[in-house]
């Protein structure tokens, strides 16, 4: 398998990838109305043969697979071994025609023009080339296929997903700072760039659209999220003094609960819906 982001790599088969599997079904809990969003573009367009890319444990994949029928095929993709063996065992136990490929999108020799449909779910901002990426996705797309990728808007607009990291940077003085632009969770919030990005690699019919999406998890989840998610979850998997951790998670979970809403966590996820299609 050849590999451009030995990082990612590292970081997914670690402490990453298993806090993804820990919390799988808090995550597709919170998360189910961008896997509507991604079943119904691809059911609209009578999609055949779907690659998803960055498919984590599996959610979107498989269902995907549910929605377009057993005739289908449908593709998941990621670099993580930990979270595509588990997406692989979910599928088992579904009796899912869904599949699962463990690859870096960015270099993986896919199948020429081959596919109708390319999907993610906040997959694709992590690539080292993205020009490179969107370039090797675009020679596994048939002519004429769609491509609909989610990913974050900027941070300001997010203000769940930084409040951790801004409760916890006091006592994780270490933890890295949001910078524009770079690659992570918040690496496509420029659409501006990101049209770019797609142009240079030979997507056309490029749009942008702003969704402003209602998310809710378990409030009873609260703690497995605040001790395994994001920049704080992934400092303290690389070891942090017992005393420090428990400050950490006392104050992430008071910043954490401003979103409490009854018996749930509920907060806006600002994204955008991008589209395009191949040459």
């Amino acid at each position: 398998m050849s590999i451009a982001n030995k990082d990612q790599e590292e970081i997914w088969n670690g402490a990453g990838g298993k806090a993804w599997v820990r919390a799988q079904a808090l995550l597709d809990a919170a998360f189910t109305p961008f896997e509507r969003v991604l079943v119904e573009t691809a059911s609209a367009a009578g999609a055949a043969r779907v690659l998803d890319i960055g498919c984590g444990t599996g959610a979107t994949t498989l269902a995907l697979g549910d929605a377009l029928g057993p005739d289908a095929e449908c593709l998941g993709l990621d670099i993580s071994e930990t979270m595509i063996t588990h997406a692989r065992k979910r599928a088992a136990e579904a009796g899912s025609n869904a599949e699962f490929i463990v690859a870096d999108a960015q270099t993986h020799e896919f199948s020429a023009s081959h596919y109708d449909l390319i999907t993610s779910r906040f997959g694709v901002m992590f690539f080292e080339d993205p020009v490179a990426a969107f370039r090797n996705l675009n020679r596994a797309a048939a002519p004429g296929a769609g491509m609909v990728l989610l990913s974050w808007r900027d941070p300001a607009e997010n203000p769940f997903m930084t409040a951790a990291e801004t409760a916890a940077r006091p006592l994780l003085p270490g933890l890295p700072k949001r910078e524009p632009n770079a690659r992570g969770q918040f690496g496509f919030a420029d659409s501006a760039r990101v049209e770019r990005i797609l142009s240079e690699a030979g997507w056309q019919d490029l749009a942008h659209e702003k969704l402003d999406v209602d998310c809710r998890f378990p409030l009873s989840a609260m703690d497995l999220y605040v001790s395994l998610m994001g920049p704080v979850g992934y400092a303290m998997a690389q070891g942090v003094d017992e005393a420090t951790r428990e400050k950490v998670i006392d104050v992430v979970r008071a910043a954490i609960m401003e979103f409490a809403e009854g018996d749930k966590i509920a907060f806006t996820a600002a994204c955008w819906k991008t589209t395009a299609r191949a040459a």
